[in-house]
C-alpha cells in the first residue's frame, strides 16, 4: 500500500507508526520515517509516541489497525484527515477517531483491504508488487545456504499461537516426501523455545535429515532464505507472507482463519484448509467473512496426503 502510494506520489512524505519487530524487516524502505511503536513498554509505549510526534503535524492519517491499542494510539497523531475502515470493519472504536472511512467490501482479502486506503487517496494503480530491500551481507547468507540449482522445500513451521501450528509428525512426513523428490528440507523460523522445541521433534520424527536453521536468521536474512526457497510450506504465519513478496510458491495451511481473507496472497490456490467444514460445524445461519474458528487441535484435521498433494502440484508445476 505504501509503495503504491510513492509510485503515484513519488515525492511524499510518509511517516509509518510499526511495531517493533516489524521495523526489524522493512527498516531499509526508502522514503518512509518510521516510528518504533513498542508495545511491550506498555502506557509508556503511548508517551513515548506522544513525544516523538510533538510537534508535527500531517494531511492525512492512515488508521490501518482496528485494535483498540491502535485506536488510542492515534490520539497522538495530529492529522486534519483521518480515514479508517468502513463501518463494518471498523472496530475496537476506530469509528471514533477518524473523519472519512474507505471504500466498503463484503469478502476482502487483508492486502484489498489495506489497499483501499490508497485507493482512497486518490491511487489508481493497485496491483501489489514488494521491494523490500534487503542488505547484501543477508543475500549472501541466503546464497551460503541455498546455492543456486538447489531444489529446497523451507518449513515455517511455527506460528504466533501453538494451536495454529501442524502436528511434528506430520511436517516430518512431509518432509520426508520431499527429500525422496530430490528436494533439500530447511527448517526456519524465530528464537522462541515454542519454536526450536517443534524444530526439534519434526527433526525427530523425520527419517531423511532435515537442516534446522530455526532461531538463526534475522528477518531479513530470513526474508532472503524465502527468496532462494523453490517452495515454503507454513501455518497461518508471517513467513508465509514473506515468501509471498519474494515470488516464492507457498503452501498454506489453514484450520482456524479464512484463507480467503488471510491466506498467502498470490498463492490461495496451494492453501490446505480445513477452515469452511470447521466453521460451519462451530457457526449457524450466515458467517460473517472474518469469523476465527475455536478449538486447540483443528490444525490435526489436516492430513498428510492433502498436503503432499498440494506439494506434488506445485513441484510439477515449477519443472515445467
Amino acid at each position: 500500500m505504501v509503495q503504491a502510494i510513492q509510485r503515484q506520489h513519488p515525492q511524499i512524505q510518509i511517516t509509518w507508526v510499526i511495531g517493533k519487530i516489524e521495523y526489524q524487516l522493512l527498516k531499509h524502505l526508502p522514503g518512509v520515517d518510521f516510528v518504533v511503536f513498542d508495545k511491550s513498554q506498555g502506557w509508556r509505549s503511548y508517551f513515548n509516541l506522544k513525544q516523538a510526534l510533538a510537534g508535527k503535524h500531517f494531511d492525512v492519517l492512515l488508521h490501518m489497525q482496528v485494535a483498540l491499542r491502535a485506536t488510542i494510539a492515534s490520539l497522538a497523531i495530529s492529522a486534519k484527515v483521518r480515514i479508517g475502515f468502513d463501518r463494518t470493519r471498523a472496530k475496537e472504536g476506530q469509528w471514533l477517531v477518524t473523519n472519512l472511512r474507505v471504500e466498503p467490501l463484503s469478502t476482502p482479502h487483508v492486502l484489498e483491504g489495506f489497499m483501499g486506503f490508497a485507493k482512497a487517496l486518490g491511487v489508481e494503480d493497485l496491483t501489489p508488487r514488494w521491494n523490500i530491500p534487503v542488505p547484501e551481507t543477508d543475500t549472501d547468507f541466503a546464497k551460503h545456504m541455498i546455492p543456486d540449482a538447489h531444489k529446497t522445500l523451507v518449513i515455517c513451521a511455527a506460528a504466533s499461537k501453538a494451536e495454529r501450528n501442524w502436528l511434528p509428525e506430520r511436517y516430518a512426513a512431509v518432509a520426508d516426501h520431499a527429500s525422496e523428490q530430490g528436494y533439500r528440507v530447511i527448517l526456519c523460523g524465530g528464537p522462541s523455545n515454542l519454536e526450536k522445541q517443534l524444530a526439534d521433534a519434526i527433526q525427530g520424527f523425520a527419517i531423511q535429515p532435515i537442516d534446522n536453521q530455526v532461531g538463526n536468521t534475522s528477518l531479513t536474512q530470513l526474508l532472503a532464505v524465502l527468496k532462494r526457497a523453490s517452495i515454503v510450506l507454513a501455518p497461518d504465519t508471517g513467513p508465509a507472507h514473506m515468501a509471498v513478496t519474494q515470488g516464492t510458491p507457498v503452501i498454506g495451511l489453514y484450520a482456524h482463519s479464512n484463507p480467503g481473507r488471510t491466506g498467502p496472497y498470490t498463492c490461495l490456490d496451494s492453501v490446505v484448509s480445513v477452515y469452511d467444514q470447521v466453521i460451519t460445524a462451530q457457526k449457524d445461519g450466515e458467517i460473517s467473512w472474518g469469523t476465527r474458528a475455536k478449538g486447540e487441535h483443528l490444525m490435526a484435521l489436516i492430513d498428510v496426503e492433502s498436503v503432499i498433494v498440494q506439494f506434488n502440484r506445485v513441484s510439477q508445476q515449477l519443472s515445467h
